[in-house]
């Protein structure tokens, strides 16, 4: 694996937001080589333990056309979390949604016909309906003008670097672009923030409204039960891309991938490439549970606290991607601050675990406190001083 992967990966590991942060470093593919995949850019994501399995052209600057729409999505399901809007929500459509490029994608909403927040969903992520992209950034935020700035703030926030937003659905402008790796930023950040809706909109296959029933454009729907997302995209510029989601049995539990396949030649292609991506990191990768959320995994001396012992781990279950077969020699090394001196706050970082295999390293987590320690009194850190004088 190209050592620029490496890099790659130090940005995602920068994002710590919410409840997923992508901590580890790519998994390393040995000998194993990369698949030949017919597309101008492409990354697969381990979704269940953040790494990055392989990539090309990963940071390559591409128009995201309809891909656009996962980020508008997004800020409609933080409105949503936030009580902002309602699913049941009758909204009135304005003209600039309704005139939005005819010859595009649309839903077919109606200024005569107020419409729910729900069914405008249905219709940006299943018929990519441009139209109700702009319905819906207009309800978000009053206009889509002002939509397109919480775009591009949202995506400041998650680490998106090398994206820019001009509009809510993708239509082509100079303004308007990302990246494989960004897009594989947001798509994982969606499935783990906001679940529910991905799991009641990404897979559905049809929808109909104004009597009007349109197929969802992503053909893995149907060739592949596990495939349960996401969104596809096409300009002539961008070519067709399509970002792909697959859950499949891991162990007693279940393991996620995502692909993002962009500039390929034709709608079949898009396809037939991402799931060839998906399939080749199932078949050759294994994901491995380290730890579970909160467990201690070692108890440390701390020293001028009101406890002398405080336990450490992780925020999060852990999980490491591997090439297949080889978890077994897996070995796990605690590199620590020396000595811990209180006060220590909770969560706050200890040290770095490094998994090494072969004796090479393959991730590393920060190794976090479990637990508050407080100064201990003025003579106890009197007397701890001078232990460690002679420690």
């Amino acid at each position: 694996m190209k050592k620029y992967f490496s890099s790659l990966f130090s940005a995602l590991l920068a994002i710590s937001i919410a409840s997923v942060t992508l901590s580890s470093t790519v998994a390393q593919a040995q000998t194993l080589p990369k698949p030949l995949v017919d597309a101008k850019s492409w990354i697969l994501l381990d979704a269940t333990s953040n790494q990055v399995i392989n990539s090309d052209n990963a940071t390559l600057q591409i128009e995201p056309a309809s891909l656009t729409k996962i980020m508008t999505a997004y800020l409609v399901f933080n409105a949503l979390r936030e009580k902002r809007l309602d699913l049941n929500q009758q909204i009135t459509v304005s003209t600039r949604a309704w005139k939005v490029d005819s010859s595009s994608s649309k839903m077919f909403i109606d200024p005569a016909t107020p419409v729910s927040i729900g069914d405008l969903l249905y219709g940006l992520i299943v018929q990519s309906g441009n139209d109700a992209s702009v319905a819906l950034a207009e309800a978000v935020a009053g206009s889509e003008d002002a939509f397109v700035v919480q775009m591009n703030r949202e995506a400041a926030r998650l680490g998106m670097k090398a994206t820019r937003y001009a509009n809510s659905h993708g239509l082509p402008s100079p303004d308007n672009f990302s990246t494989a790796f960004d897009l594989a930023i947001l798509a994982s950040r969606l499935i783990a923030d906001h679940p529910e809706y991905y799991k009641t909109y990404y897979s559905t296959k049809s929808f109909t409204y104004n009597k009007i029933t349109q197929a969802n454009r992503n053909r893995l729907l149907w060739l592949d039960p596990t495939v349960d997302g996401m969104k596809t995209g096409h300009t002539e510029a961008a070519g067709y891309c399509l970002i792909s989601s697959s859950i499949r049995p891991n162990g007693t539990g279940q393991r996620r991938l995502i692909s993002v396949v962009t500039g390929t030649k034709s709608d079949q292609i898009r396809a037939q490439e991402s799931l060839k991506l998906l399939n080749w990191g199932f078949l050759n990768f294994d994901t491995v549970k380290l730890y579970d959320k909160a467990q201690a995994i070692e108890t440390l001396d701390v020293w001028k606290g009101n406890q002398s012992k405080i336990k450490v781990g992780f925020t999060q279950d852990l999980y490491v991607t591997l090439p297949k077969g080889s978890a077994a020699r897996l070995k796990p090394t605690l590199e620590r601050k020396d000595p811990l001196v209180a006060p220590i706050a909770a969560n706050s970082k200890i040290g770095t675990m490094k998994m090494m295999l072969d004796g090479k390293p393959v991730a590393e987590f920060p190794v976090l406190a479990l637990e508050e320690v407080r100064q201990a009194s003025i003579f106890g850190r009197a007397w701890d001083s001078l232990r460690l004088l002679f420690k």
